[in-house]
């Protein structure tokens, strides 16, 4: 029993309800989901399928989420695209275990993740940067679905060719296909824009409106197949459509990657597993909130390692957390994971039995299903909020967006962190130094630029709002220097360390200097309010030894020394 999950061993009868229609309305989501996101990474159809089966049960086996939907997303599919088409002709053999095997690295990686608990590292990735790479995505899949709403063939995965590509096919446009691509975008976006309050009007309760909004690509879905294939129009007017769908459950196997292999696919593996997780995580976390619950992000790892390692086995392609599907799975009132298995159980009757459904199925549908749900990942939201914020922060945000669109998707994600993290350096090298006096009649210390303060003669105390390390301690320096420079009374510098959390060997050695500076020309060099850590290893440093009777518990008490001496 104790290697049962603890939603399962804490199963209550009351919650199978919930679980039962939230499973029903996923599967009923996730079907054109999964054969349009597999269109979108140029994989044949029931590869989206088989990703959606496996990966389900093993992340309710090891994943902490209650209502977290895993399998095929609009974002990792172009991920997966990205990386692979280089390699092999999409929907080749070839790509097809390449895709596997990418799923399987990105499995291991975040499993490796997990045991050694290093979510953290996700954090490296802000929050404008993801913003940015989902909406340069959504820009570039979006355009790459196009030409399926025009119905014409177009090569090259960049936008420039892709674009390129558009202008020079227009004449060849299909016109029947043109009118199922617009007519499907039409309704599903009335749908998402309309639908609901529609419903509600009528008397629909809400959660239930919401949720047929949710389910309307199911509806396109049905109406555009019946209508192909009463008319024949793959005959007739030449719109193209799934065609034959595999029937029967995938064999369970392992490929392992060669060295070559690895070394083709360790990036991108690497960055699937990192945006996969930041998204699945903040959606399971948004979730979790509202029913008072919590999710263990180390866990989380482990349990979309398994997800993607299960793909693997049985011939899909790399997945992770879904927004839309997972609210839609804690709105139908799913409870604990095992809607997820539900869900997973009727996907795995739906490819055994009744994939022939989907052969008049235009592909034109599909990439209209895939334009509306990736067009409300422009996040232009926090762009306008960024730039009226912090504009270093926009600016991350609009240089991932453009690297992904201009330079492609592994290109822009790793510029946007380099910037991401250059501005965080930047920002460090130039740390606030505050220039301090009491507040009258109290102990408190206050900014003399801000606050009517009182200082001492002859003392310069200052207060750094940063740590000290190789970026900034020049800076600090200079900032000293030019302050004692600028009042010839002065006797005394204190340094308020109140915000410092670490002094590295290159501060360490700037201060060192400065100190034996100022002391040649009769200066006192003074600390106040260090940090324990800090001082322990400043304690066995020369320059600790010299501040051993120099170092005060609070700058009340280095203000009391200097006015009394």
């Amino acid at each position: 029993m104790k290697y049962l999950p603890d939603w399962l061993l804490r199963y209550r009868r009351a919650w199978f309800a919930g679980d039962l229609t939230a499973g029903v309305i996923v599967t009923v989501m996730l079907i054109p989901q999964s054969l349009a996101y597999a269109l979108l990474a140029g994989l044949p159809p029931e590869v989206g399928l088989y990703a959606s089966i496996l990966p389900i049960v093993a992340y309710a086996l090891f994943g902490t989420s209650m209502a977290l939907a895993v399998g095929p997303v609009a974002v990792a599919s172009l991920m997966t695209a990205s990386a692979l088409q280089p390699l092999a002709a999409a929907g080749s053999a070839e790509y097809i275990a390449l895709a596997v095997q990418l799923s399987l690295l990105s499995g291991v990686m975040l499993l490796a993740f997990g045991v050694m608990r290093l979510g953290f590292l996700a954090y490296f990735l802000s929050h404008p940067v993801i913003s940015g790479f989902i909406t340069g995505s959504a820009v570039l899949i979006a355009t790459g679905q196009l030409k399926h709403i025009l119905g014409v063939k177009v090569a090259g995965s960049d936008m420039a060719d892709v674009v390129t590509g558009l202008l020079h096919a227009l004449p060849q446009t299909r016109p029947v296909t043109l009118a199922i691509g617009v007519g499907s975008l039409l309704f599903l976006w009335a749908a998402k824009n309309y639908l609901s309050r529609i419903l509600v009007r009528i008397g629909v309760p809400a959660g239930a409106a919401d949720i047929s909004v949710k389910l309307a690509p199911m509806f396109a879905v049905i109406a555009s197949t019946a209508i192909v294939a009463i008319f024949r129009l793959d005959e007739t007017a030449g719109v193209s459509v799934v065609g034959v769908v595999p029937s029967g459950l995938p064999q369970i196997a392992l490929a392992i990657p060669g060295a070559s292999t690895i070394g083709q696919l360790w990036l991108p593996a690497l960055l699937i597993s990192l945006i996969g997780f930041v998204e699945s995580v903040s959606v399971a976390q948004s979730l979790a909130l509202k029913r008072q619950q919590r999710i263990r992000p180390d866990r989380e790892l482990l349990g979309l390692g398994a997800a993607n390692v299960a793909s693997a086995l049985s011939g899909g392609y790399p997945v992770t957390g879904g927004f839309a599907r997972s609210v839609v799975n804690f709105a139908a009132g799913a409870q604990t994971p095992l809607a997820g298995v539900i869900s997973a159980a009727l996907m795995a009757v739906v490819i055994a039995s009744l994939t022939g459904l989907f052969h008049y199925l235009p592909h034109a549908v599909l990439a209209a299903t895939i334009i509306i749900a990736v067009t409300s990942l422009i996040d232009t939201a926090t762009l306008r909020e960024a730039w009226h914020y912090d504009r270093a922060d926009a600016l991350s945000l609009i240089a991932t967006a453009g690297g992904v669109i201009v330079l492609g998707v592994e290109a822009g994600i790793l510029a946007g962190v380099a910037l991401s993290l250059g501005v965080l350096v930047w920002r460090s090298s130039r740390p606030h130094i505050a220039r301090i006096g009491r507040v009258p009649g109290t102990e408190h210390f206050r900014n003399v630029a801000r606050h009517t303060v009182e200082t001492v003669p002859g003392l310069l105390a200052l207060r750094v709002d940063e740590s000290l390390y190789f970026a900034n301690a020049s800076a600090f320096e200079d900032t000293v220097e030019a302050l004692v420079a600028a009042d010839p009374a002065t006797r005394n510098v204190l340094l308020v360390c109140s915000a410092v959390n670490q002094i590295d060997a290159t501060a360490l050695g700037v201060l060192d200097q400065l100190e034996q500076s100022l002391a040649k020309r009769g200066i006192r060099f003074m600390l106040a309010e260090v940090k324990g850590p800090v001082m322990d290893r400043l304690a066995h440093t020369a320059l600790g030894q010299r501040l051993r009777d120099r170092v005060f518990l609070s700058t009340h008490d280095a203000f009391t020394r200097v006015a009394a001496d």
